[in-house]
């Protein structure tokens, strides 16, 4: 899980290279563009026998989860690299409450006060003047509101679906999407606020190929270790340890130029991480 930490922060780090000479939603595209190839092939060769049933929800999975990709793409290009990651390992919080309002689970009390937690650590990491949150901190906690959403719905879609359906109908959606908006650009203006949506194809220059490669590698390879480490052992212990992708993003985005955290930025991504363990060892027993 720790290999697989350092692999998700490493694409992180490709991404924000990236995204500094192609638009996120580009980007979020050859993200997923590997994946694709890679299930397609892997369905060609060992077809599924799932028995199928909920379409519109396999898509509203695939949807979420690619505008919540879009905007933690979005955000490694704008803000340090390791308060994106932040943002977006708010995700358990959100699961635990939509688990709840959704599906009919149980909210134990150290879901409810993880939610405070979560909540004072936006807060010292936004900073917002007054009640005014700027946009990348609301696209934040977006990222973090659909990843929820996204592993919310394949709770129910697992019951149908084979596990690389439900993968594919992610990495499908997010490669036809953008697909679709890159040529949409071509003809509209994006309204002010949503340039990350809407954004012109730019062809990639020689040296953008070789990040290209890392982010799909390194995603790929993140994805294999992560659910080979929840294979072996309980998932609270593994859940605790993704939170060192926080360090290693930190780590490096400080070395391609991210400032490093102020004292309230730490605090925060700290009650973020308590926030994160009160949700998920309390499952362990």
């Amino acid at each position: 899980m720790l290999l697989s930490s350092l692999t998700f922060a490493l694409m992180g780090g490709a991404a924000k290279v990236l995204a500094q000479s192609l638009p996120p939603l580009e980007v979020t595209f050859f993200r997923n563009v590997f994946g694709v190839a890679i299930i397609l092939t892997a369905l060609f060769t060992h077809p599924t026998k799932s028995k199928g049933g909920k379409p519109l929800l396999l898509f509203f999975r695939g949807f979420i989860g690619f505008l919540a990709l879009l905007a933690y793409f979005y955000l490694m290009a704008h803000i340090p690299l390791g308060v994106a990651v932040t943002y977006n390992k708010t995700s358990p919080l959100f699961l635990a409450f939509f688990a709840w309002l959704f599906l009919g689970e149980k909210l134990p009390k150290s879901a409810i006060l993880a939610l405070i937690f979560g909540f004072v650590g936006i807060v010292l990491i936004a900073k917002p003047d007054g009640f005014s949150l700027s946009k990348y901190d609301m696209l934040g906690i977006f990222s973090g509101i659909g990843a929820a959403l996204a592993y919310t719905s394949i709770r129910e879609l697992k019951n149908y679906y084979d596990t690389r359906q439900i993968a594919l109908s992610f990495m499908a959606i997010g490669t036809i999407g953008p697909i679709i908006l890159m040529i949409l650009a071509e003809f509209v203006t994006p309204a002010k606020g949503l340039d990350f949506l809407i954004a012109k194809f730019a062809m990639p220059k020689a040296e953008d190929w070789i990040y290209i490669v890392i982010v799909g590698v390194s995603a790929t390879i993140s994805q294999l270790l992560m659910t080979k480490a929840y294979s072996l052992t309980k998932a609270g212990i593994v859940g605790t340890i993704t939170y060192t992708q926080i360090l290693f993003a930190v780590l490096i985005g400080t070395a391609l130029g991210d400032k490093f955290p102020d004292f309230w930025t730490i605090m925060g991504m700290i009650s973020i991480v308590i926030a994160g363990l009160l949700v998920i060892l309390p499952k362990q027993k």
